[in-house]
This record gives C-alpha cells, structure tokens and sequence, in this order.
C-alpha cells in the first residue's frame, strides 16, 4: 500500500491534491480535518476553522497530542480494498508519528505563497466564514495553534511541490511523485 501524507497551509491545495489522487488512482481518502469536521457536525457546531481548531485542541489536549494519529493509523491498517491512501490535513508532528511506522508512508509538503493561497480560500469558500474573510484576518488565522504547527512540517517533507502554478501543472507534479513511488 501507497500511503501518502499531505502537510501545506491553509489553502495551499492538500484537499485539491487528495481529490485528484482519490479519483485519478483510486485512493482511499482519510483526513485529520474529516474527523474534525464529523465531530462539530455531531455536536451540531458551525465548522467554522476557529472551531475546529479549538475542539483538535481540546481533544489532544484530554487525550494526548497524538490521539487523533493512532486513530488515523488504525483505520488505515484496517483498510483492506485499496491500494493508495491519502491522507489530507496533516498539522503536526504528532500526526505524523504513527503513520511513519506503516510500510510505504510517503510525506509531500505543498506550498503557494499568501496572496495566493488567500484568493484560493475566497474563492472555494470550503469554510462558512471563508466567502467574507479580508485578507488581514486570513494572515491572523495564520497564529492559531493548528496552522503554526504546519511550517515547521513543510521542509521534512519527502517531496515539496510548488503550488502557485496551473490546477494542470500540480496535477502533473503529483502524477510524477506517484509514478516514482511505484
């Protein structure tokens, strides 16, 4: 099994990049922010990224940093019908740890500068606060806990794709990383 992780910042294309390995080579997708978002659906919260960050706290917080992890890697060790996994929202180190001990893991950092990433944000609007949000409060959104925790995974990646080109371009980029894992 291909097990890739993707580690970028907010709107730096790993839901972009998990949709296209999903549909291109049938990967199962897995994400940290999947769970998150069932749990604030349950409780019957905005998923909101303020809220979504304050419940990942709370939660690894009570349980251990690296709890929502050895969830990760226990549903992928029981998945049995796919031969690629992706696994998208990767924020931390903790994420990581039990996903390194799987066989065929694979870390890829994508990046795209601000301006960027903030037109991409607006425009998906993938958050209910994301069709309003101003540029400023974008950079402030920056300062929470789970988006600095991500810089420091950036440059440990295996593979570090340029996003700041065509959908096309990364779509080739991630075509390559897969044919040499293969």
């Amino acid at each position: 099994m291909i097990i890739i992780g993707l580690v970028a910042e907010m709107a730096g294309g790993k839901t972009t990049a998990a949709e296209y390995l999903t549909k291109k080579y049938g990967a199962a997708g897995y994400g940290f922010g999947i769970i998150m978002r069932d749990l604030t659906n349950r409780l019957h919260m905005a998923p909101s990224r303020e809220n979504l960050s304050y419940l990942s706290l709370a939660i690894r917080k009570q349980f251990g940093q690296d709890v929502l992890a050895n969830a990760m890697a226990e549903d992928i060790k029981e998945d049995k019908e796919h031969s690629m996994v992706v696994v998208e929202s990767i924020r931390r180190e903790e994420d990581i740890k039990f996903l390194r001990e799987l066989q065929g893991f694979h870390l890829i950092s994508v990046k795209a500068d601000m301006k960027t990433r903030y037109e991409r944000l607006i425009k998906r609007r993938e958050k209910e606060d994301d069709a309003s949000k101003t540029y400023e409060q974008f950079v402030k959104d920056h300062e929470l806990d789970t988006e600095l925790s991500i810089v420091p995974l950036l440059d440990k990646a295996e593979f570090i794709i340029d996003n700041n080109g065509t959908l096309e371009e990364f779509h080739a980029k991630l075509d390559e990383i897969i044919s040499k894992l293969k």
